[in-house]
This record gives structure tokens, sequence and C-alpha cells, in this order.
């Protein structure tokens, strides 16, 4: 499947809100971990059946769902009708290629983001579709599969670290959001780190592994920036929301977000931009290599074209050659030969021309 844009063959002429999977299958089985918390107490389980999950949506407490594996659809769906999930949003979580975006609903907001996962033995990033759904006392997380970068803060919650365990739902989007940004960077760096080395490499050794490398590093920063751009406008417009759900103390919280998607924009165009400097440097190089080719054959024509002209001349049929009939003539003929061969050496060394 295309990773710049996925096929929606599937969804042509459906009603809105029809809820297709689009997408690759990813696990095996969709299962929901459910982390349910305040101040006091903490409450973790892991289902496969959406209907073992009790009503979370009026309890008191912070109920963070996750829901790993899209492609049952029946189980989506329920999640929404439990939740009141407007079947349009639905129809977006079920869409992997969702470009990344926020919308605000009157109960809740809707944030779709890309995770990113970077390949070292493939030199490739693999990126995976988050949807998140915040509402009054409860978060719903949607994943393509298990395995995430959101360790560190289920981490936080067991252990009470810090104000997660005390404060509400707002809080607790904005430190799943800091840590996928931060994982941007992460990616960006171990990337850059390649690129980086790229620069040796592109004045030393030219060759065609080389500009496959920039190439492929380049593609690859497209694909992230495609993702982070969208990312950034979706998180300022979300630091400039009105709205209860996001409580006035998480302002500065989220600027700060900001202010770190911005870093993970420069710092993707600060590479992208040295990437095109390294193939500009590997064309020149190329460049330069074959005029070191071409001056060499050219000094050597140059030479030789006297010595063409000198042998041409003593190398025709005329009967009357009167250094012919000398007997050291053969010698004399070799003689100039280096003689003119070697003053011409002289005068394009002089030059400066080799």
């Amino acid at each position: 499947m295309a990773r710049f844009f996925r096929k929606r063959h599937e969804t042509q002429g459906q009603v809105p809100g029809s809820l297709i999977f689009v997408g690759t299958k990813k696990v095996e089985q969709t299962s929901i971990r459910v982390m349910d918390y305040d101040a006091e107490q903490l409450n973790e389980f892991d289902f496969t059946d959406i209907n073992q999950i009790k009503d979370l949506h009026a309890s008191t407490t912070c109920s963070w769902v996750n829901i790993y594996g899209l492609h049952d659809v029946d189980v989506i769906k329920e999640v929404g009708a439990r939740f009141n999930v407007h079947p349009l949003v639905l129809e977006d979580v079920l869409n992997t290629g969702q470009r990344p975006k926020l919308e605000e609903f009157d109960d809740f907001l809707f944030l779709v983001l890309k995770m990113f996962r970077y390949d070292q033995e493939e030199e490739i990033v693999h990126a995976e579709q988050l949807s998140i759904v915040i509402g009054k006392g409860f978060l719903i997380t949607f994943q393509e599969r298990k395995g995430d970068v959101f360790h560190a803060v289920r981490e936080r919650i067991r252990k009470s670290k810090g104000r997660i365990r005390q404060s509400g739902v707002d809080y607790l989007a904005y430190a799943l959001l800091d840590t996928v940004v931060d994982n941007y960077i992460h990616v960006i760096e171990r990337l850059g780190e390649r690129i980086e080395e790229l620069d040796e490499e592109v004045l030393n050794d030219p060759g065609k592994e080389v500009l496959a490398e920039i190439t492929n590093a380049k593609r690859e920063l497209n694909y992230m920036a495609k993702s982070i751009r969208p990312a950034r406008e979706a998180i300022i417009q979300l630091a400039k929301l009105d709205t209860d759900i996001m409580s006035e103390p998480m302002t500065p919280y989220l600027k700060d977000l900001q202010d770190l998607t911005t870093q993970a924009t420069e710092v993707v165009e600060v590479y992208r931009e040295m990437l095109t400097d390294q193939m500009g440097i590997y064309h020149s190089s190329l460049s330069n290599r074959m005029n070191d080719v071409m001056k060499v054959l050219t000094i050597f024509a140059a030479i030789f074209i006297p010595l063409t002209f000198i042998a041409g001349i003593y190398g025709t049929n005329f009967e009357y050659f009167p250094e012919l009939h000398y007997r050291y003539s053969y010698f004399v003929f070799w003689g100039v030969i280096i003689v003119v061969a070697a003053s011409m050496l002289f005068f394009f060394k002089r030059k400066g021309w080799f």
C-alpha cells in the first residue's frame, strides 16, 4: 500500500459516516486496555470484548481507553456508541491515511496524529495513525497495532509521578501529545545522524551507494514532514481553543508543546536542505571527476597531434626523402618525437593545466 496516500476505493460512493476500514490489518484481534484512575486509586484492565467494559462515560474518575487494532469495525462502532462519538469521527478513525487534524464537537475533541518508528536496519520510517477522542472524564486512543511510545506515561500513572494522577483528561491528553512529539524529535535525530555522516562520504567517495542513501533519506524526511506540519497546525489550534474540555491551566503546557512541534518542523527543513546541498555536491563531484578525465584525455590528444603530424609526413609514399637514406634517421625521428612531447608537457605544466 502506498505510504504517502492510502487508496480509498472501498469508500467511493458510500454514505458519509459509513464505517469502512481503510488500511492494513496489523494485529490478529482487536484488544482494549483501560486505565481508570484518580488521585487515590488506579484500576487497569485488558479486554478483548467491548461488552466487558463498564460504563466509564459517567464515572467521576479519569478513564483512558486504548483500542489496539482498527480492522474490527463492530468494536469501533460499539465504542462510538458507548461514548457518543459522532459517526464521521469513527469514519476518520478507520481511515488510517487520515491527515493530522483537530476537530471540535459539542461534547468532545477529536485529534488525529501520526506516530513514527525508525527501522535502523532498513533505514526507513514507519508511521502509525493515532486517533484521540478527548471528552469530559474520558480519553480514547485508537491505534493500529500494539507497541507504542506511551510506556513512560503509563508508568507515571501507575507510580503516581508528577501531577498526572491529580489532573484530568486534559493533562493526560497533553502528556500523550508531548510523548508523540518528543518521539518525532527522537526519530529525526536518529535519521539526522546518518544524514550528517553522508557529508563526509559525499565528498570523499561520491558513489552510487551514497546517492541511493541521500535519495532514501530525503524520501523519509518528506514522509515525516507530510505528518509533522499538519500536526503542528493542529496543536496550535488546540492551544487557541476556547473549550471546557481543555482547562485554562493547560495553556502554558500546550504552548510549550507548540514550540516543540515548531522545533521538529524546523529540524526537518534543515536536514532537507542539507540533503539538497549534498545532492548538489554529489553532482558537482561527478562533474569535477569527469572534467579531470577530460583534461587528461585532452592533454594526451594535444600531445599526439604534432606527433601524428610528424609520423604522417614520414609515412607517406614519396620516393625521394633525403632523411630516409641517412643511417641514423630512425633514431633522429624518435628523438624529435620525444623532444616535442616533453616540450609540450613542460609547457602545460608551466601553465598549470594539470
